[in-house]
Formats: structure tokens, sequence, C-alpha cells
């Protein structure tokens, strides 16, 4: 890749990163998006594994972006994509940090966490929609979507979702 590719590159996953409101998985799609769709750096398939691989792994969630980098560049492409999809949003986390813990219980404070709460859902629906278009069959899609019902309507633990979703993908339903 040129400068001026690794340039825009950067620049674009710093600017998506800080609208990762609901944690970095809620991007998923709009980086999808630049590196699939626009840039053309990965295959559809190569992007979905990455998240999935990020997602199977214990660590945090921002793991996916380092897989991306390391597809697109090797080691150097993880660390640099890692640290810009990191450092935008890291800075605002303090800021808001510092400037809001004396605000914290202000009606204007506690409007702004309540409608930010229904975009985080909306941009992690779309991530799984993206996810889910990857997969050569609509078993997972209806798997992903029982276990969304499961977990809103009932008290069932997550570990059973996803022991049941081990399951099915050592059975080969998924």
């Amino acid at each position: 890749m040129t400068a001026g590719a690794w340039l825009l590159l950067v620049g674009n996953v710093m600017a998506v990163s800080l609208l990762s409101v609901g944690g970095a998985l809620t991007v998923a799609p709009e980086l999808r998006r630049l590196l699939v769709d626009r840039l053309g750096l990965l295959g559809p398939a190569q992007f979905a594994t990455s998240v999935a691989l990020a997602q199977a792994a214990p660590g945090p969630n921002a793991l996916y972006a380092a897989l991306v980098g390391f597809q697109i560049a090797g080691l150097p492409g993880a660390v640099v994509l890692l640290a810009a999809f990191m450092a935008p949003t890291t800075a605002l986390a303090l800021a808001v940090a510092r400037v809001g813990a004396g605000v914290g219980h202000r009606s204007a404070v506690v409007a702004l966490k309540a409608g930010l709460a229904p975009v985080s859902i909306a941009m992690l629906v779309a991530t799984a929609w993206i996810l889910a278009a990857q997969a050569p069959a609509p078993a997972p899609v209806a798997v992903a979507i029982a276990a969304a019902l499961l977990s809103w309507r009932t008290r069932l633990h997550l570990l059973w979702m996803i022991g049941a979703g081990a399951l099915l993908g050592a059975l080969g339903v998924l």
C-alpha cells in the first residue's frame, strides 16, 4: 500500500471509531463498507471471519480491528489499525469522563444516555445482519434471531445460548 492509501485508511478508521457508541462492534458494518466495498482491501468472507475470530477470542471487542489490519498488511497493519481504532475513542472517553464527572445527574446528560441506547442496539443489529449475510445457509440468521429473542424475553443465561451455538456448530448445522 502507498503512503496515501495508508493515510486514507487510518483517517477513515479514526473517524469511524468515533461512532462506536455501543462498543467496537457497532461500527463493523461501516468498517466493512470501507474495507471491502470502498477500498477493496478485503473480501467479504475475510472481514466476517476476522470479526468472528475476534469474538471467539478472549479480550476486547476492538480486537477485530487488529485482525482486519493483520489481514491487510500483516503485523504492521494490525498495530496501525488497532491504534487508529482505539486512539480517538480513548481520548474522547477520557475527555467526557473528566468533564462529565460532576454533571452525570443533570437531565440533559440522562436524556443523552437514554437516547444513545437505541442507537447502540440498532448498530449491533446492523452488525449481526452484515455478518449473517456472509453465512452460506439461513440457519445462522435463525439462530441469531432466536438468541436475541431469548435474551430479550427470558432470564436464560447467555452462556447457555453460547453453548447451544457451539453445539450447533460442532454438529455442522451452522
